[in-house]
This record gives structure tokens, sequence and C-alpha cells, in this order.
């Protein structure tokens, strides 16, 4: 039977895996991401990288169906190129399928953007269950995600559906990135629940150790945010609700409109577990539609730093 090998290529780490038709991961390996020089050597060090480790496998080109790959930026699936990768230095355009098929023997070569191939990962061997109708939200430095409806992945007319992360969701809000006010990026990324928590705690007259560690001018991440509304400190409980109404609102809109089986939350704010879950659900079910609270599933995500291999080799047997 023939393989897939799966590549998630992100801004500080490569990750790949070898893995059967069926998604079973058999071997798993990962190199760091060498930006320098506007990001050269990324290519050339992946190509070498997959000889190597064939090599050592005892592994043939022919023994492969193809390669997926999940890449930043703006991704042109049909040509097999990717522009405007910042996090890895990519201002130009990089002919990635090109490059890779050329080094590797000619492995044929399927690329997406990492999010739909995190999107896929989940939604086939993780929390979608290989479901028909999955959305995937990724909860990171940045809000992102990718959306399976009716089996397919969708792109969108420019290639940019699934940026969950720019839904508004307070029209007056913080200053994004994108330009707008008020995206789910700003309040619930790991950076916005940060900002949400220095906020709120001007306001916030009572006693509480998540003031005192503001106050102090510590340093301050989600974890700590999401362990202290665990411990029951009140300034963490109400940053915490905030942020579930938020993400829980953004839920609502996207089973509204689409109507999944399941959403799935992912990235590494969602390592708040089911104290997450069960404050975003709360949201999910004030602001559905009546049938999309029965028929809509939230869930956390399950595969971890796999997702994005597991996705990027799914991209091969959808070629079928």
């Amino acid at each position: 039977m023939k393989k897939l090998l799966g590549i998630d290529l992100g801004g500080t780490t490569v990750k790949f895996a070898i893995m059967t038709e069926d998604g079973e991961i058999q071997q798993k390996w990962s190199i760091g991401t060498d930006i320098r020089n506007d990001g050269k050597q990324i290519v050339p060090q992946i190509i070498e990288s997959i000889n190597h480790h064939l090599e050592l496998y005892g592994l043939s080109a022919d023994t492969f169906l193809g390669i997926g790959m999940g890449s930043p930026g703006t991704v042109d699936r049909e040509n097999g190129t990717v522009i405007g990768a910042y996090n890895l230095n990519w201002s130009t355009l990089i002919p990635v399928r090109q490059m890779i098929e050329a080094g590797t023997g000619g492995i044929p070569l399927y690329i997406d953007n990492d999010a739909n191939v995190a999107a896929l990962g989940e939604g086939w061997k993780g929390a979608g269950e290989n479901g028909k109708d999955v959305v995937f939200v990724t909860l990171g430095t940045g809000v992102g995600g990718g959306i399976i409806a009716e089996e397919n992945l969708l792109h969108g007319n420019v290639g940019a559906a699934g940026e969950i992360g720019h839904m508004i969701v307070e029209p007056e809000g913080y200053l994004c990135t994108c330009g707008n006010h008020g995206c789910l990026e700003t309040v619930a990324s790991a950076t916005g629940v940060v900002r949400l928590a220095r906020d709120l705690s001007e306001e916030y007259a009572g006693d509480s150790e998540l003031k005192g560690l503001i106050d102090d001018g510590q340093e301050l991440t989600a974890k700590t945010i999401f362990d202290q509304a665990k411990a029951g400190d009140p300034l963490a409980v109400i940053v915490a609700d905030k942020f579930f109404f938020y993400l829980g609102l953004a839920c609502a809109n996207i089973g509204n409109l689409l109507n999944p089986e399941t959403i799935v939350i992912g990235g590494g704010v969602s390592a708040a577990g089911d104290m997450l879950l069960e404050g975003v659900e709360k949201y999910f079910q004030q602001f559905a539609f009546p049938s999309i609270r029965t028929s809509t599933k939230l869930k956390l995500a399950q595969l971890g730093n796999d997702a994005g291999v597991i996705g990027a080799g799914s991209l091969v047997t959808r070629q079928k």
C-alpha cells in the first residue's frame, strides 16, 4: 500500500510525518525553520530532510502517493506557490511545488494554507470524527480557522474563506492588525486575553491576585489568567467570562451560518480545557438559532501538534 508524507511548515519548526492512506502516523520528525537570508534555505532543507529520512527508512519515491504541505502565507494551490509568508521572510513568490517535486524524484506535492490543513487534520482524524461538516477555530498568537462543508474545504473567491479571527464581535473594540476594530482575534487570541485582563484590571477595585500581578508589572500569559480563573480569582473569572462571551458569540454566528456537525476549538489557548468549553457553550446556547443549539456540537481539538501533518497528508488523498 502507498504512503503519504505530510509537512507542516511553521515559523519556528517544520514537522514531517509518514503515514498510511488511512492517516495512521508511522514515523514523524521535525527540523528548525531557517528564516535567515529571506528564508531561501527553507525549501532546500525540507528536501534534504525528506531524502535523508527516506534513505534512513529504506523508502523510495515510488512508495508515496504524494506529499501534502501546509504553509503560512498566500498559497496558490493550482500553481503550488507561496507568497507573503512574512513569518518565514518569504516576501517574494516561492515555487514550492516545483522545487520539492524536482528534489524528491518527482513525488507529487499538494499545498494549502496551514490553518486549512489543520482543519482537515482535526476534521479527519481528530475531534471532527471524519464528519462532512466541520469548522476548526484555532486560538494562538492570532485566531485562525478552516471550514469543511459537505466534505469540501472552503477556499472562497480569492482563497480567503475561513478568516474566523476577523469576524467582528465588538464594533467599537480594539484596533486589529487588519485595520478593523473589534475582530475576534483582538480578544480571543493569547495576546487578546492578556489585553482584556489589563484593561479590565483598571476598572476592578476588589481584592485579586491577578490584579496584583498586573499592577506589579509581571509578565502575563493566557495560561496564567485561566489558571487564576480556575482557582476562583474574581478578576480572572471576569476576564475569562468576557473571553467566553466573545468566542461563544463567534461560534454561534458560525453555527447559524453553516450548521456544521462540529465546531472544533484548538490552538494554545484551548489548553484551558473543559472550563473553556463549558464557558463558550453557555454563550453559544444563548446566541445560536434554536435548531443549531442541538445539532452543532462544540469540542476541544484532540490532535495537538499532529493536526497539521495529518491534514497535510489528507490533501493527497483528496486528489483522487
